[in-house]
C-alpha cells in the first residue's frame, strides 16, 4: 500500500554500515516484528554510522537482558563502539523509522514520528522482564520525520539519557534500558558546537500513545486496529479474551500509568516534556530530555526552560497523565463500544494513583498499614518541607533515624532540612511519632524498610553535569563511576561523599531545554 504520507525515501547520501560484524563481538539475530506490520507504521532508513566512535560507557545489567557479555578489553570496547555506532550491516542494516503523531504541550502537533531515533529489530530476553527486547539507535542521523531537525543527539544528553535510564531501573520504576553509549567526533550545532553520540536503548517495546493518535485521527481504523491487536498479542495477552480488547487494552494502560506517576513522584522525579508521543503504551518511563530530581521541595518546579506555564512541573504531572489518556482513550474511540466507557476508564485513574501514591509515601515513613489519618500527616509534612524547601531525597532518608521515643532529640540530618521554620518539624514529629508507637514492627526493621525505598542517591543535576564535563574532554571515567553507583541507589556504603550530599550551595537549579 502507499504510505500516508509524503517522499519516504531516504537521502542518497546516506552512509552505509560495513558489512561484517569486528571481531570480539557476537549477537542473536535480530527478530522484525514490529517491520512485519508493514510500509504504513515504518519505514526502512539506513543508520548514519558515528566517525572516529568510542565507547563511553556499557551497562552491564541491561546487557544481560540480551544476553550480551559487556566488554573487558579495548579490542572489544572498540568492537562495541564500531557496532553501536552503526557501523556493522548485520546490527543496523534492517534499521526502520517509526510514525505517530501527539499533543505537545498540550496542543494538537500532528504528524511526528522518529525524527532522530531508528528501530533496528527485536533480541529474545533472557530474564523474566521481557521476551523480546527492541533495539533502538538514538542519535543515528535524519529520517523522514525530523522535520526541521538534524537527527543527531549530542553527547551532553546521551550521557543523561544513558544514566537516568539504568538509574531509574534501580530504583524499581520501569523504564527504557541504556545498552550503552557511543561518542564521535562529529560536530554537532546546538546551543553551541558540541559532538554528536549516539544511545542504543532497549526496550519490550517503544510504541507511544502517539502511534494510536496517528492512525484514528487520520482515518487509518484498520491500521489503528491492527496496531492494538499487536500491542495486545505482546504485551497484554489478558486483554484478548476481552468482550473489548481495545477498552481492556485502555484499561491495562491506564492502570499502569497511575502506578508508574506514583514512582515518579515517590522519588521527585520531574519528566519535564510529557507530550502524549512520551508516554509509553507500556507504561514505562521512555524519552529522557528535559528531565530532572528534585533537589529542594517545590511542586511548581519544572527542569524544562521551553515549559513557561509550568504545564510540566512536579506536582502537576498526575493531571497531565490524566490528559494524556485522555487523549489516547479519544484515538481508541473507533474500536470501543460507546464513548462512556472509554471515559469511565480514564475516570479510575484519579483514586487508582491517590491509592499508589499514598502507598508509595506511607512505605517512605516506614508505615506498614494505613490508618485513617494517615493522609493529613503525609500532606502536612510536604507543607512542611515545602516551607522550608526540605531536600527531597534527604529529608526521606533521614526520617529512618527517628525515633519512637517523644524525649529523644531529632536526628540533625533531619533538623537541618527544616531550618527555615524549624517550628513545622517540631510540631509534625509529635504527631509522626504517635503514629509510629501504632505500627507493628521493631524499630530497626522499620527503618530497614525504609532505607530500601528511600534512596541515598538518585542522578543529581549537578552529579550528571560534573560527569558530562569530563566526557566532553575526552574523559569518561566519572560517567562509569556514577553509572556503577547509581546501580546501587539504596546503599551508600563506599560511596562517595559528594555522591550523597545536597547540591553545593552555588550549584544553579536544574534548567534545561529540550535539546538536553
Amino acid at each position: 500500500m502507499t504510505p500516508p504520507w509524503p517522499d519516504l525515501a531516504p537521502p542518497a547520501s546516506r552512509a552505509h554500515a560495513t558489512p561484517a560484524a569486528p571481531p570480539g563481538l557476537t549477537w542473536p539475530p535480530l527478530g522484525q516484528s514490529f517491520a512485519a506490520l508493514g510500509d504504513a507504521f515504518s519505514v526502512p532508513v539506513a543508520v548514519s554510522p558515528l566517525p572516529d566512535p568510542q565507547l563511553v560507557a556499557c551497562s552491564a545489567d541491561a546487557a544481560a537482558l540480551v544476553g550480551l557479555q559487556p566488554p573487558s578489553t579495548p579490542e572489544q570496547e572498540q568492537a562495541w563502539a564500531l557496532a553501536f555506532g552503526g557501523h556493522v550491516a548485520a546490527l543496523s542494516g534492517r534499521s526502520r523509522a517509526t510514525v505517530y503523531a501527539g499533543h505537545q504541550f498540550g496542543n494538537w502537533a500532528g504528524q511526528l514520528g522518529d525524527g532522530r531515533a531508528l528501530l533496528l529489530g527485536d533480541w529474545p530476553g533472557q530474564h523474566a522482564d521481557a521476551a523480546r527486547w527492541e533495539v533502538q539507535f538514538k542519535g543515528s542521523g535524519r529520517t523522514p520525520f525530523s522535520r526541521m531537525g538534524d537527527g543527531w543527539a549530542v553527547l551532553r544528553s546521551s550521557i543523561r539519557e544513558f544514566l537516568c535510564s539504568e538509574a531509574m531501573a534501580a530504583l524499581g520504576i520501569p523504564t527504557t534500558r541504556a545498552l550503552c553509549l557511543v561518542g564521535s567526533s562529529r560536530p554537532v550545532r546546538r546551543e553551541r558546537l558540541e559532538t554528536a553520540a549516539m544511545v542504543t536503548r532497549l526496550a519490550p517495546s517503544f510504541v507511544r500513545f502517539g502511534h494510536f493518535e496517528h492512525f484514528s485521527y487520520s482515518g487509518q481504523t484498520a491500521q489503528l486496529r491492527q496496531l492494538t491487536d499487536w500491542v495486545i498479542a505482546r504485551h497484554c495477552p489478558a486483554c484478548v479474551d476481552a468482550a473489548q480488547p481495545a477498552l481492556a487494552l485502555l484499561q491495562w494502560v491506564v492502570a499502569g500509568t497511575a502506578r508508574l506517576i506514583a514512582q515518579w513522584q515517590a522519588v521527585g522525579f520531574m519528566h519535564g516534556v510529557m507530550n502524549t508521543d512520551n508516554m509509553s503504551i507500556l507504561s514505562w518511563t521512555i524519552d529522557y530530555g528535559p528531565f530532572a530530581f528534585l533537589d529542594a521541595y517545590d511542586p511548581l518546579h519544572t527542569p524544562n526552560t521551553t515549559d513557561r506555564t509550568g504545564r510540566y512541573a512536579y506536582g502537576r504531572q498526575p493531571a497531565v497523565a490524566h490528559w494524556n489518556l485522555l487523549a489516547l482513550a479519544q484515538a481508541l474511540l473507533p474500536l470501543i463500544d460507546q464513548p462512556e466507557q472509554a471515559r469511565d476508564a480514564v475516570d479510575s485513574f484519579r483514586p487508582l494513583f491517590l491509592q499508589a501514591l499514598q502507598q508509595q509515601l506511607g512505605a517512605k515513613l516506614g508505615l506498614q498499614q494505613t490508618l485513617p489519618d494517615d493522609d493529613a500527616l503525609i500532606q502536612d509534612l510536604l507543607a512542611a518541607m515545602h516551607a522550608n524547601r526540605s531536600d527531597w531525597i534527604l529529608t526521606f532518608r533521614a526520617l529512618a533515624h527517628v525515633e519512637e521515643n517523644p524525649q529523644a532529640a531529632l536526628p540533625p540530618q533531619l533538623v537541618a532540612q527544616f531550618a527555615l521554620a524549624p517550628g513545622l518539624l517540631a510540631d509534625w514529629a509529635r504527631r509522626y511519632r504517635d503514629r509510629l508507637r501504632a505500627e507493628p514492627r521493631e524499630a530497626a526493621a522499620r527503618a530497614q524498610a525504609m532505607n530500601a525505598v528511600n534512596p541515598a542517591l538518585v542522578l543529581r543535576h549537578h552529579l550528571a553535569q560534573a560527569a558530562i564535563a569530563q566526557a566532553e574532554h575526552g574523559d569518561f571515567s566519572e560517567v562509569r563511576r556514577l553509572l556503577a553507583a547509581l546501580r546501587r541507589p539504596f546503599d551508600p556504603a563506599g560511596l562517595p561523599a559528594h555522591y550523597t550530599a545536597p547540591p553545593p550551595d552555588d550549584a544553579p537549579p536544574p534548567s534545561l531545554s529540550c535539546s538536553s
